[in-house]
């Protein structure tokens, strides 16, 4: 992957390409003469900045999809304060890289507070005593102003973000919440996590075709980059209404939904989260709504996923999950979320795959 310098021109081949300060696109860049002496090539201080600051990370998961409005925001706000309640004594830190539109701070309730600087780094918002956000949203002077920035602008806020804020002595969970797309963010966070050996990814969709054929893209990108995928989370599977219980399709599923595609690409499934008009109320009032709504059916569901399950091994027994090399797709059989390793085969115990650990 090539880099470019942050005052670089639009068109800049990146450092690591052979005509890097050769090319006509470098004519007038102020980095021309340093890129043509090959000193650019050297180890990139920035990834092992990065490297040094995420050493206390225990797990990062990036959540991802290709499609706009299927609910990644609302995913990483809801996994991060169900793993914040899960256990107390953990310590969960959410990072949000959708730079152009930081969603995070309304959704989690801290719409009006701003960071601070210290001597060990920027200081992320508390959202409860174990878990806390940094967004770029903290940092405009009105939740309206407009982030218009090119690629290099957004890879040095993003990288910034990984090697300038002080989460704690120990972080067990990183949730990094990203735009739609494989573009700039993405890239950044590859390039700056691909030294570590922490990162994975779930990938969150909605059942109709125009979104999980945004959705293959992703799982491609994922698979391109070497991003080991948890697995997809099919949002606003169904409406299932207060009254009467029964379950109906808002986004029909003429493809066979997130479960077909799933089996086609051979990517678990972690579950099916259906719609609560609640949810969309408590996202935008900054509420808890696992804790508010715990009758909820999207509750039950989000619950689920996250929460470890047992298993039964294929010669009868219970027994600990074997590992296995997740990063090639015909080895990939389950990954567990809780304990972020991956086992092999088994027959599950309940509707998705978490390791008795």
């Amino acid at each position: 992957m090539a880099t470019k310098p942050e005052d670089a021109p639009e068109h800049c081949p990146g450092v690591e390409s052979d005509s890097a300060g050769k090319g006509s696109a470098c004519q007038g860049c102020p980095n021309q003469s340093i890129c043509a002496s090959g000193v650019a090539l050297g180890p990139d201080l920035s990834a092992e900045q990065v490297k040094a600051r995420l050493s206390s990370v225990k797990n990062t998961i990036i959540v991802l999809s290709g499609k706009g409005g299927v609910g990644k925001s609302t995913f990483t706000s809801l996994l991060a304060r169900t793993l914040a309640a899960k256990d107390a004594n953990s310590n969960i830190a959410v990072l949000d890289i959708d730079v152009c539109g930081p969603s995070m701070p309304r959704v989690m309730g801290v719409l009006n507070e701003q960071v601070h600087q210290s001597g060990s780094g920027w200081s992320p918002v508390f959202v409860d005593d174990n878990l806390s956000v940094m967004s770029v949203g903290f940092l405009l002077s009105s939740p309206d102003d407009a982030v218009i920035w090119r690629g290099p602008k957004k890879t040095g806020m993003i990288r910034q973000f990984l090697s300038e804020v002080d989460w704690g002595d120990t972080v067990d969970f990183l949730i990094i919440d990203t735009p739609p797309g494989t573009s700039d963010e993405h890239l950044s966070i590859v390039q700056y996590l691909k030294c570590m050996n922490n990162l994975q990814a779930i990938v969150v969709t909605t059942p109709q075709e125009v979104a999980l054929l945004d959705v293959r893209k992703e799982i491609d990108f994922c698979r391109k980059t070497s991003i080991p995928i948890l697995g997809v989370v099919e949002n606003m599977t169904s409406f299932i209404c207060s009254n009467c219980k029964q379950s109906s399709e808002i986004f029909p599923k003429n493809t066979g939904g997130a479960e077909a595609m799933c089996a086609e690409l051979n990517v678990p499934l972690l579950g099916k989260v259906p719609l609560d008009p609640r949810l969309a109320q408590s996202c935008d009032e900054g509420g808890n709504f696992i804790q508010e709504f715990s009758d909820s059916p999207a509750t039950t569901a989000f619950i689920e996923i996250v929460s470890s399950k047992y298993i039964e091994a294929e010669d009868g027994g219970t027994e600990k999950g074997r590992f296995k090399d997740y990063r090639n797709p015909r080895e990939l059989k389950s990954f567990c979320l809780v304990h972020a390793k991956p086992f092999i085969f088994y027959k599950l115990v309940g509707k998705f795959p978490f390791c008795y650990y």
